[in-house]
């Protein structure tokens, strides 16, 4: 008796991948460190908060204008994460993961 396989029926296709894949091409990558500045503006106006973000080990760098307020509550998550991921495309943190019903 000979089976027949339907999955590959039934899978779908695989993802094309343009190639050659290049630093541009890669949308997500791991914090390696990061450092907070701030920008004096014009007298008597606000200075600017930054956060400049060394992602994975220097191959690519973003900075971001922050508010104060930002820049607090960012400090704190990035002090408590141990894995911190930068979306590219989209500029957004990403703080490590959690398992789902974990505490």
């Amino acid at each position: 008796m000979r089976m027949v396989s339907k999955l590959s029926e039934s899978q779908p296709s695989a993802t094309d991948v343009t190639q050659p894949v290049t630093d541009d091409s890669i949308r997500v990558r791991h914090l390696s460190h990061y450092q907070f500045s701030w920008v004096a503006q014009e007298p008597g106006q606000p200075g600017v908060f930054t956060l400049q973000l060394v992602l994975d080990q220097g191959a690519w760098e973003e900075v971001v204008t922050v508010s104060a307020e930002d820049a607090e509550v960012l400090q704190g998550l990035l002090r408590k994460s141990s894995d911190v991921a930068f979306d590219v495309g989209r500029r957004v943190l990403m703080f490590g993961t959690a398992p789902v019903g974990g505490n």
